[in-house]
């Protein structure tokens, strides 16, 4: 569905904005429950931090469609044990992210509680505030993208989905022109919610959905570079719920499962849990110079989220600021920060795509001990009906070439030689337009590399068989696979 978007001038619009955090005077500072008294703060508790305050916080209702802050918000800014509000002049306003030179905020904002949440943009030296995205529908975490760009969260009927807005290598963002189609280009295309919670260093966007992706329940996290390319779990290792990640300094991202944090490292093929005192963690943890760790965290569901200062490792967190009446969370240092890689995009203008599987016989969830002949793939409908778009044959060595339809779900089933399935992918997943990919197996995991030798499959052809399902076959029947 195009959503409409409209030019907003690039001049602030009038909204009243005065700061605390060393930007201008506040008349009327507001104190939060003091930090503990000690001789001196540490260094890097002195950048000032912008953190969402909230009476009531759901920090998984984006994912349902549903609203985060159901009794409003407010962007504060924290700075020597005095907060104030950001941007005073919107009604509500949340997900602050910091440009990497520490000059501009990016937000989402309610002018007056009538309106949708939209995506406007504070400059830091200037107080001037400007919206940079207008639409009819909720438009929620935005975060700038090192080429220039935005990516933000858009509200469909199915939920949450991922949009980039702006053009790639500008030197400044400027509002978005609805006349230039280009600038505004879905990134997820499945029949559920996608939210991005970071941009990682590589320059791939960390987001969260359920798991199985497009029809699960589990809050899970997955990858994306900032074309719609490349679409993947972070891990294999599905079970607990995971949301809110957050990559450090040193590549590892850090995400929460509600009352336990974790996280994903290079040398491991699976999450490793962080040792840290019993609390009720919000996610979204922010890394300050030193490797100390600002942290959003309540005893239990009856209280609300304080924010602290945990250096990991140590056997207690320090309360930094709290807030009897309102959560506290999604914290933010006011600094400069590495500027992620720009990554090049290698789309091609087709309506179609190309994947190749090396050993369709190999999975994470036990490898096959029936030999599939056939791949089978299906597509959904807008209405919800799922579609076969045809078969092709798989080699001896488990591998196929096909042409899919591109920037719809789509998913693959293995059949046997009687036309059986033996083995359907649980969930949806997407390849855009041009996108030329290999897979290793069927939901192989990253610690299951590709033998080093000649697929079968280019033995035969290199001509990819073509499933864009221009004329669709059948029905997908519910045959229940017969095994392993």
């Amino acid at each position: 569905m195009k959503l409409a978007r409209r030019v907003i001038a690039a001049s602030a619009i009038a909204l009243a904005a005065t700061f605390v955090c060393a930007f201008g005077p506040d008349p009327k500072p507001q104190t939060l429950n003091p930090k503990p008294q000690t001789p001196d703060p540490t260094p890097d508790t002195r950048y000032p931090i912008l953190v969402t305050a909230a009476p009531v916080y759901q920090p998984l209702a984006a994912l349902k469609g549903g609203e985060r802050f159901p009794q409003g918000a407010q962007i504060m800014c924290i700075d020597g044990g005095v907060a104030a509000p950001l941007v005073p002049g919107f009604a509500a306003s949340a997900d602050a992210n910091v440009s990497w030179d520490a000059t501009t905020v990016l937000f989402s904002a309610r002018p007056s509680p009538a309106d949708h949440w939209q995506i406007w943009e504070l400059n830091l030296a200037t107080h001037a505030t400007r919206q940079l995205v207008a639409s009819n529908v909720d438009l929620i975490r935005p975060m700038y993208l090192p080429a220039g760009q935005l990516v933000y969260a858009a509200r469909q009927p199915q939920g949450y989905r991922i949009e980039v807005a702006g053009k790639a290598n500008a030197l400044k963002l400027a509002p978005i022109d609805s006349a230039a189609a280009a600038s505004v280009l879905p990134l997820s295309y499945i029949p559920a919610s996608a939210i991005p919670v970071d941009v990682l260093r590589d320059g791939r966007i960390l987001f969260e959905s359920f798991y199985p992706l497009g029809v699960g329940s589990t809050p899970e996290l997955f990858l994306v570079y900032s074309d719609g390319s490349g679409v993947e779990s972070y891990r294999c290792d599905h079970g607990r719920a995971r949301w809110g990640g957050r990559q450090l300094a040193n590549g590892d991202v850090v995400f929460t499962h509600g009352v336990s944090l974790a996280r994903f490292t290079s040398s491991f093929a699976h999450e490793v849990a962080i040792p840290a005192s019993h609390a009720d963690f919000a996610g979204g943890i922010r890394e300050t110079p030193d490797g100390s760790w600002l942290v959003s965290v309540r005893a239990n569901a009856a209280s609300h989220y304080a924010l602290k200062l945990w250096k990991p490792g140590a056997l207690a967190m320090t309360r930094i600021f709290a807030d009897p009446t309102r959560n506290l969370v999604d914290p933010i240092l006011i600094a400069p920060r590495p500027r992620p890689n720009q990554h090049p995009t290698g789309l091609h203008p087709w309506n179609y795509a190309n994947i190749m599987a090396l050993d369709s016989r190999q999975s994470r969830m036990g490898d096959l001990t029936i030999a599939p002949v056939q791949v089978r793939l299906e597509t959904l409908t807008p209405d919800g009906h799922t579609v076969v778009n045809g078969t092709a044959p798989v080699e001896s060595d488990g591998s196929f070439f096909v042409q899919t339809p591109a920037d719809q779900p789509i998913r693959f089933a293995l059949l046997d030689a009687k036309g059986s399935v033996i083995r359907r992918e649980q969930g949806w997943f997407w390849i855009r337009k041009g996108e030329q990919r290999y897979c290793v197996g069927c939901h192989t995991g990253p610690e299951r590399a590709s033998q080093n030798r000649l697929p079968a499959v280019l033995l035969r052809t290199t001509t990819p068989a073509d499933l864009t399902g221009q004329k669709p076959t059948a029905t997908a029947d519910a045959a229940t696979p017969r095994g392993n």
